[in-house]
């Protein structure tokens, strides 16, 4: 077996990484979810006549 058959080893700071990345991307989709959200409900209430 020579050395580029071996299967590459894990890199323990990658592991370390992965919550953190995790918890980002979770976040990440949160802030951008919540913005459509309101967005939408802007959008909706534009068309809408005021009462005055």
């Amino acid at each position: 077996m020579s050395e580029d058959d071996k299967p590459a080893e894990a890199n323990p700071a990658d592991a370390k990484d992965k919550p953190k990345n995790r918890n980002f991307k979770a976040g990440m989709g949160v802030g951008i979810g919540s913005a459509a959200i309101v967005a939408a409900l802007l959008y909706a209430r534009s068309g809408k006549p005021r009462n005055k």
